[in-house]
């Protein structure tokens, strides 16, 4: 059909053209490490996660002020027995590749990270659940193998995931969510590029695409900052707080720390491991590398706002005499100790690494301090063979809850624990007894305890409770959550 000469697709297409090009809004934003995997349930990977989070969904979320809210259910759970948990879930959700969300993919998610072929190293939060039944199209129970009072907690980390596209060989680099942006390009050693999910099932973001740069060095990333290349910075080191064109800025969960080896090498000596800790002046490490942005932490890797925290426990005092006295004790003046730092994944990690083993020359010892890149970290940190003496480590308790921190460090590395240098029975025997007492004052009192033991054992160097520091351009909005995470749906842009 014609209209003045004109076909009508040809005006359309006319008037299309003289409209104004609206720009995507974009932003970018530099994550201090590269992913090792996109598969939300395979690791614990601070990159993955900040990727992930964008991507992928859960059951049960956290508001800002960190109170547990239904996601993906459709309401809260509620309890049927002392061991099952059922959940009603919301209709209508597909994932990015159109696959149904439903009781299949909640009950194929949770089968899917307990396979022990499967290898997830992320069970340490998730431990007690027995299984997932469904129910109907939009109905799942969520068994547990006793009764616990942490089941919503816990789901807020199993990310769910689609049947038949986690079954796919490249999921790791192709990940498929139901979240608000989806995947549109990972260059290795470069960049991960997110676009909004315009059939999101929540309203729609204000960040239209985002793209990831890994950057590792805290100057490089606020050289880009300053030149307008990055919107966002994470772990901001504190000498760069006045420089950067915004900061934003929270006391937070992170706990630095070291894992003591008890079980080999010279660190099985119960005198080292204490004059390890004797050694290092922590409000020197809090004042002179984060200008005041962390405070020494109470002989745990937890904060008084996280169920558990024992508030009899102090910060190990300085004392090199000491430390120097129970070194020749021990018979380990001049022994080397294999010191593990990686590079870049928290705030000034090599500068600590650096600094504790100056503290650890001074008291006659020799320290071999390796810094490394993270997934050589990794390695080291989850196999057995080649676990050193001391490996650094920063700990976010996002449960808030004791069960967490003592599954994954205090826990025997023989009942599962991959991050831990312990075997300690009697910590066992007081972690199970917690895990199925239902008594909140008996259950707060056995972590109590266990929290008291692995001060008492000298099983950790414990360094700095440091606030989240991130570096923003000046057109980005967004403010710190309490849990870390860094959701692109709550960012805006000027």
């Amino acid at each position: 059909m014609k209209r003045f000469g004109l076909t009508v697709a040809a005006m359309t297409a006319a008037c299309f053209a003289a409209l104004p090009v609206v720009a995507q809004v974009q932003v970018t934003l530099a994550i201090s490490s590269e992913p090792s995997t996109l598969d939300p349930q395979k690791t614990f990977d601070g990159g993955e996660r900040r990727i992930t989070d964008n991507i992928y969904e859960t059951l049960i979320e956290r508001d800002k002020d960190s109170r547990l809210v239904p996601g993906l259910a459709a309401e809260m759970p509620t309890r049927v027995s002392d061991t099952t948990w059922q959940f009603k879930l919301r209709r209508g959700i597909a994932f990015h590749n159109g696959e149904a969300f439903n009781a299949d993919a909640v009950v194929h998610s949770i089968k899917r990270i307990f396979d022990p072929a499967y290898q997830s190293t992320q069970l340490g939060d998730l431990r007690g659940i027995g299984g997932a039944e469904k129910v109907d199209d939009y109905t799942v129970n969520v068994r547990t193998e006793r009764l616990d009072p942490l089941l919503p907690s816990r789901m807020y980390w199993l990310k769910i995931v689609p049947p038949t596209a986690s079954a796919a060989p490249n999921f790791a680099e192709a990940p498929v969510g139901t979240g608000p942006y989806r995947i549109v390009e990972w260059v290795k050693g470069s960049r991960i590029v997110l676009q909004r999910h315009d059939n999101y099932w929540r309203d729609k973001p204000t960040i239209q695409r985002a793209t990831y740069r890994f950057i590792s060095e805290g100057g490089t990333a606020l050289s880009g900052l300053l030149a307008g290349e990055f919107d966002f910075v994470d772990n901001l080191q504190a000498e760069f707080v006045k420089q950067a064109p915004k900061a934003a800025r929270r006391l937070g969960l992170e706990h630095s720390f070291s894992i003591l080896s008890a079980v080999s090498g010279p660190t099985q000596d119960k005198r080292v491991r204490e004059a390890l800790n004797f050694a290092i002046d922590k409000q020197a490490l809090a004042e002179g590398l984060f200008l005041g942005q962390a405070a020494p932490a109470n002989g745990q890797m937890i904060g008084n706002r996280s169920f558990g925290y024992n508030p009899n426990l102090k910060p190990w005092p300085y004392d090199p005499a000491k430390a120097k006295a129970l070194i020749k004790a021990a018979g380990a003046e001049g022994k080397a100790i294999e010191f593990v730092v990686p590079a870049g994944r928290w705030p000034k990690a090599k500068e600590m690494g650096e600094a504790i083993a100056g503290f650890w020359q001074e008291i006659g010892l020799k320290p071999d301090l390796k810094v490394v890149v993270f997934n050589q970290y990794l390695a080291r940190l989850r196999d057995p063979k080649v676990r050193p003496d001391v490996i650094y480590a920063s700990h976010n308790n996002a449960l808030m809850e004791a069960e967490r921190t003592v599954a994954n460090f205090y826990q025997s590395r023989s009942k599962g624990a991959v991050s831990s240098s312990v075997e300690d029975a009697t910590i066992d025997e007081w972690i199970a007894a917690a895990g199925n007492e239902p008594d909140n004052a008996k259950r707060e009192a056995l972590y109590h305890r266990i929290m008291q033991r692995g001060y008492d054992e000298a099983y950790f160097l414990f360094l700095l409770n440091t606030e989240d520091v991130y570096g923003l351009s000046r057109r980005m909005s967004w403010e710190p959550r309490l849990d870390n995470k860094v959701f692109l749906k709550e960012m805006s842009v000027n």
